[in-house]
């Protein structure tokens, strides 16, 4: 068994797009911008985070149609050096509303949300700093 991604039911297709593509860095492997559907990947890895139209997965799974309150996922990446990707993302438009700061003595993190309000964490494992 292979784990082919994490996939993230949204409502606001285009703004979720924008946000993993333009802002986080994510290389999209289609560019459907208009979805449904798209999968992103980071340069490295594996891993992928995909996004869907929530109406889309409704049409198979009725009591998806409903509209969600609160955080409903958290997506974890892992990156070389977290202040540089903080600043480059912010930038971009990104808002972080925690860190970057140390959550272990072996790592650091920085949280944001994307436009749906999922939880976006940003680790530095500082183990693998020289």
């Amino acid at each position: 068994m292979e784990l082919a991604q994490v996939r993230i039911l949204v409502t606001d297709f285009r703004a979720c797009y924008r946000f993993y593509a333009d802002v986080l860095g994510l290389k999209p492997q289609s560019g459907a911008q208009d979805g449904p559907y798209e999968k992103f990947s980071p340069a490295t890895g594996s891993a992928g985070i995909a996004i869907e139209d929530r109406a889309m997965m409704a049409r198979v799974i009725g009591e998806l149609g409903d509209a969600v309150n609160g955080h409903r996922s958290l997506v974890v990446l892992r990156v070389d050096d977290l202040d540089r990707y903080c600043a480059e993302i912010v930038e971009r438009g990104a808002e972080i509303v925690q860190g970057p700061a140390p959550m272990t003595d072996r790592m650091r993190v920085a949280h944001l949300r994307d436009p749906e309000g999922n939880i976006v964490e940003l680790q530095e494992w500082l183990l693998l700093r020289g």
